[in-house]
């Protein structure tokens, strides 16, 4: 049973679609990889999965029910979405950047949410921003911003998590806690929807893909089953393989 059904789903801009009549299905509690080169509409998309790209046209399904068509406080306890480079200026500390995302679960005159507290607390900790929670967002680095927003949008405890570039700004090892981060929310049941630069890590980490080129859907399925390397060398231009990681024995995507 899916999870998230985008149904031809297009956003245009003037005359131009940057995302045209893209439908996929993202597994129940799987973490599904948006993948395409630079310019292929994976950001955008994202964004008109959440609402927060007007979609000239489509749906986005979710047990039946039209995410599109909720009101945006009442989509907001359903889906999160953590830019790749999002952020404020205004002076705000980490962990009042976390309770934003408790707005949603508020009442409309504020308040009404007595696990609040917890709920912020366990979310930065999950993220591995607990140590910047005092710290002034604007001087944190781009990594440490990135574990911010996650955490916000764990504090939404969405059933639906849409990451853009989530591993952008970081180091190898903030990487690989990502990456477990992701795996234990779709342990838990949460359905991760990321668009991801880095074929590799798609390759590693994701139960599925789709592939965007020019907007449109190039391929989407199993990861082992779409990626091939005849698909890869017509849509990324370079030759790929796949073998095993010697490290962890799991399939391991060599591009070349």
């Amino acid at each position: 049973m899916s999870a998230v059904e985008v149904r031809d789903v297009t956003v245009r801009v003037g005359e131009q679609a940057l995302v045209d009549g893209v439908a996929f299905d993202a597994p129940v509690g799987g973490f599904t990889a948006i993948v395409g080169p630079n310019g292929a509409g994976k950001s955008t998309l994202l964004r008109a999965v959440t609402g927060i790209e007007r979609a000239a046209s489509g749906m986005v399904l979710l047990d039946g029910v039209d995410l599109l068509a909720l009101p945006r406080r009442q989509r907001a306890r359903i889906v999160a979405l953590v830019e790749q480079d999002a952020t404020t200026e205004l002076p705000l500390t980490g962990r009042d950047v976390v309770r934003l995302g408790r707005s949603p679960h508020e009442s409309l005159l504020g308040g009404g949410d007595a696990d609040a507290a917890s709920i912020i607390e366990s979310a930065l900790a999950r993220a591995g921003a607990t140590d910047f929670a005092e710290r002034d967002i604007t001087t944190l680095s781009g990594g440490e911003r990135q574990r911010v927003m996650l955490a916000r949008a764990l504090a939404q405890q969405p059933r639906v998590l849409l990451l853009d570039e989530p591993t952008n700004h970081l180091d190898l090892a903030a990487q690989l806690d990502m990456t477990s981060v992701v795996r234990s929310l779709t342990d838990g049941g949460v359905t991760v929807i990321a668009a991801v630069h880095d074929l590799s890590l798609a390759a590693a980490h994701a139960d599925a893909v789709v592939v965007v080129q020019h907007g449109r859907v190039a391929a989407h399925g199993p990861t082992l089953e779409t990626l091939t390397p005849a698909l890869i060398g017509d849509v990324f231009g370079v030759r790929a393989e796949w073998t095993r990681n010697p490290l962890t024995g799991r399939p391991l995507l060599a591009i070349g």
